[in-house]
């Protein structure tokens, strides 16, 4: 199944002339990860606390592009100027699962909108990240299907933040949209399990000596 994930390669050599200026003025990786993560929860947060101004949820679209391009910067400053580390792969995986819970739980207190929805959603999320994460733990990769990876999400909650914020979308359509999002991380928790397991074994077959062919 396709994601938006895929397009990541050229959305990266975009940016990559603004990474080598913020390498030059001595920014980090791990900054850009802490940054995006805070901007994140304080948005969150301001939504949520005035969720009947309905337009402050038009910001969460403008943001979640931000949002993507601030996670794309912080994964090529680290491969492509040795900022690599341990504690980096710590935040970059926290972060993300915090930033999206923030973004994503304002739209429970939403008049007409079921919390539950939300909720089972934010939860999903955080458990497909894990299902990916999870890969080197069975001697896999850290596995990004989709069909509903994080920028999967942040494309669907931006088209969401910009439907309430223009009262272009109807409070009825965001249940069965968020039930049918919620269907998605499940078959995105499916396919990154199967896809970790299905690597794990390979891994674990030994290799089968090339057979010589004798010739009479």
């Amino acid at each position: 199944m396709a994601s938006i994930y895929q397009l990541k390669p050229r959305f990266q050599a975009l940016l990559r002339p603004l990474v080598s200026n913020l390498h030059r003025r001595g920014v980090t990786a791990n900054q850009v990860t802490l940054a995006a993560a805070l901007i994140s929860v304080l948005l969150g947060a301001l939504v949520a606390w005035y969720a009947q101004q309905r337009w402050l949820f038009a910001l969460i679209p403008i943001w979640m592009f931000l949002r993507m391009a601030l996670n794309a910067i912080d994964g090529m400053l680290a491969r492509e100027f040795g900022q690599q580390s341990k504690l980096g792969a710590y935040l970059n995986e926290l972060c993300d699962v915090i930033a999206d819970a923030a973004l994503m739980l304002p739209f429970a207190l939403l008049l007409g909108v079921t919390p539950f929805w939300v909720v089972l959603v934010t939860l999903l999320a955080m458990v497909s990240e894990y299902a990916g994460v999870m890969g080197p733990l069975v001697g896999a990769s850290r596995h990004y299907q989709g069909p509903m990876g994080k920028s999967d999400r942040a494309f669907c909650f931006g088209v969401l933040g910009a439907g309430v914020g223009t009262s272009l979308l109807p409070p009825a359509w965001i249940d069965p949209l968020l039930m049918l999002i919620a269907a998605l991380l499940l078959w995105t928790i499916a396919n990154r399990v199967r896809a970790g397991l299905a690597e794990a074994r390979q891994a674990e077959q030994p290799e089968q000596p090339a057979q010589e062919h004798e010739h009479a």
